[in-house]
C-alpha cells in the first residue's frame, strides 16, 4: 500500500492497540509515517533501534532483592512508565535472534521481566525487506505471528503531494512529475552505494538549500541519488530557468505559454509551490486564468495538485470557466 493508505491503516490500529509491523525497502519513510501519527494525535514517541541493543538492555539488569529474598529485574529508563504514545521497534528483523526474542512478550503481553507497558501505548515495529540485502534476519514464526503485517511502496504521485505540502523545492517536485520512476531506483541486484529513495531525495532538498557552489552540485546530489540521475535532474533543473515570471503569472500579467512537456511539469509544480507558500484568492483566480491556455493535461495536473493540497477553487469565477474548457478530461 502506498504511504497515505499506510497511514490511515495505522491510525485504526494504533487505536486499537493491534500490533502492527511495517515492511519495505530502505528509504521510503516508514519511520517517518510512524512518527507523523505520534505528531498529529499529540502523544509520546519512543523510537528503539533492536538491532543496536542487547537482551538485556531491554528486559533490564536482575538485581538481589533482600525483603524479597529474590531476584527482579530493573527495566531500562528508556521504557515509557505512563501516559498515550507509540513504542516503535525499529530495524527488529535486523535484531540479533536473542534480541528479537526479547521482545517477544512485550510485543504480545505488553510486558518484559518486571516491565509493563502502560495501556495507552502501542506498538508498532518495522524492517527492511529479507532480499533487500540490509542486514536481517530471519524473523522466527512465533514473533511473526504476534504482528499483523503490512507492505509499504513507493506511490510517485502520493509522494508528490506530500512534498508539495512540505514546501519540497519545486524543481524535485517537477522532476518527479516528469519522471516518477527516479523517486526510487533501489535494486537489490546491484550493489550501489548512491540510489534514489525518497530518504535521498530529502538530501537534495538540503542541498539545493545549502550555499554550496553551484560547480559542486553534482557530485554531492550524485552522491545522494546516484551520479547518472544526478546529471538528469540537473539538466531538467536548468528547464526552471526558462519558465515564465512565476510571480508575474500569479500577479495576472501576461506572460507566455510553454509547450514543452519537461518545462510543463517544473512550472506546474512551481506555480503550486509558490501559491501554497503565499496563498490569496486573486493569485488562486490569476493562476487558473494562465492555466485556461495550457495544455490540458498540464492544466488539469495543477488544478488536482492543488486540490489534494487542500485549495477550495468552487468560489473562483475562473474556476467555473476552466471545467467548462477542460470538463472532457475529468470524464
Amino acid at each position: 500500500m502506498n504511504a497515505h493508505a499506510l497511514k490511515q491503516t495505522l491510525k485504526a490500529m494504533v487505536s486499537q492497540k493491534i500490533p502492527a509491523f511495517i515492511w519495505g525497502p530502505p528509504g521510503i519513510g516508514k519511520s517517518s509515517i510512524v512518527k507523523q501519527i505520534a505528531q498529529e494525535r499529540s502523544i509520546g514517541f519512543v523510537d528503539l533501534r533492536l538491532a543496536l541493543m542487547d537482551p538485556t538492555d531491554l528486559k533490564g539488569i536482575p538485581f538481589y532483592d533482600k525483603e524479597r529474598h529474590s531476584a527482579l529485574w530493573a527495566p531500562p529508563a528508556f521504557l515509557p512508565r505512563e501516559g498515550e504514545g507509540l513504542l516503535f521497534l525499529d530495524e527488529l528483523n535486523a535484531a540479533p535472534p536473542a534480541v528479537q526474542a526479547s521482545a517477544y512478550q512485550l510485543i504480545l503481553d505488553r510486558q518484559v521481566g518486571e516491565y509493563r507497558l502502560p495501556d495507552g501505548w502501542a506498538i508498532v515495529a518495522a524492517g527492511n525487506r529479507e532480499d533487500d540485502r540490509g542486514v536481517t534476519y530471519k524473523m522466527p514464526s512465533p514473533l511473526a505471528n504476534r504482528f499483523v503485517h503490512l507492505m509499504m511502496e513507493v506511490d510517485a504521485r502520493a509522494w508528490r503531494d506530500w512534498a508539495v505540502m512540505q514546501g519540497v523545492d519545486a524543481r524535485i517536485v517537477g522532476f518527479i512529475g516528469y519522471a516518477p520512476d527516479a523517486l526510487f531506483t533501489f535494486d537489490a541486484a546491484k550493489h550501489q552505494k548512491s540510489f534514489a529513495t525518497p530518504r535521498s531525495w530529502a538530501f537534495v532538498d538540503a542541498l539545493l538549500r545549502s550555499d554550496m557552489d553551484e560547480a559542486l552540485l553534482l557530485d554531492a546530489i550524485g552522491g545522494a541519488i546516484g551520479e547518472e540521475l544526478g546529471v538528469k535532474f540537473l539538466s531538467f533543473a536548468r528547464v526552471m530557468r526558462e519558465l515564465p515570471d512565476i510571480d508575474a503569472i500569479l500577479r495576472g500579467e501576461a506572460c507566455a505559454h510553454p509547450k514543452r512537456a519537461d518545462v510543463l511539469h517544473a512550472l506546474g509544480a512551481g506555480l503550486v509551490g509558490a501559491l501554497l507558500r503565499d496563498y490569496s484568492a486573486a493569485r488562486l483566480e490569476h493562476l487558473l486564468r494562465y492555466a485556461l491556455d495550457l495544455e490540458g493535461e498540464f492544466s488539469v495536473m495543477i488544478v488536482q495538485d492543488l486540490q489534494r493540497a487542500g485549495v477550495t477553487m468552487e468560489q473562483s469565477d475562473a474556476f467555473g470557466a476552466w471545467v467548462k474548457r477542460f470538463s472532457y478530461l475529468l470524464a
